[in-house]
């Protein structure tokens, strides 16, 4: 079977760019940030403080869905924060096959995080709302949550690890 098309998720400061190059690496993918994806009017939005609405993000989510189908058989791996069921579902709809890792952890690494970031358009001050809006995988979705107290490397791993069990169970 052939390599998932896989988002890494997560609020800002996850690690989401960092994992997805890694893991994109790691599997033969090819690596999208969906940072690059959004409207001008949502990046000077989210400059400001202002955090994105659904209806700010529904044309950017149909973008990135729409980049799973663009490449066909190629593997793909985009790094999109995807905090909603609601979000992936807009994702899903576009190919229903991908797969979602969360990147999550303790609030304090996170702001750490975003606050030694240099030339991210997406201030610290968002995070707790980020974090009010992340709505964490259902059972019923494809998909696992890592912990982000590990190394990009060893996450990058652990995806690439889970992934391939995904899509190539073992025998029972």
């Amino acid at each position: 079977m052939a390599l998932p098309h896989v988002v890494i998720m997560g609020v800002s400061g996850s690690g989401k760019s960092t994992v997805g190059k890694l893991l994109a690496q790691k599997l033969g993918a090819i690596f999208i940030d969906a940072d690059s994806l959004h409207s001008a009017a949502n990046v000077a939005k989210m400059e400001a403080g202002i955090p994105l609405d659904d209806a700010d993000r529904k044309r950017w989510l149909e973008l990135v869905g729409k980049k799973f189908t663009e490449t066909g058989e190629t593997s793909v791996v985009i790094a999109c924060s995807a905090l909603k069921r609601s979000y992936r579902d807009i994702i899903r709809r576009a190919d229903p096959t991908v797969r979602f890792v969360l990147l999550h952890g303790a609030r304090e690494l996170l702001a750490e995080r975003i606050t030694k970031r240099r030339g991210h358009f997406m201030p610290a001050s968002m995070l707790d709302s980020q974090l009010q809006t992340l709505e964490p995988l259902q059972p019923d979705e494809s998909g696992f949550t890592l912990n982000i107290a590990k190394t990009p490397e060893e996450l990058a791993i652990e995806a690439a690890d889970r992934l391939h069990v995904l899509i190539n169970p073992l025998p029972v």
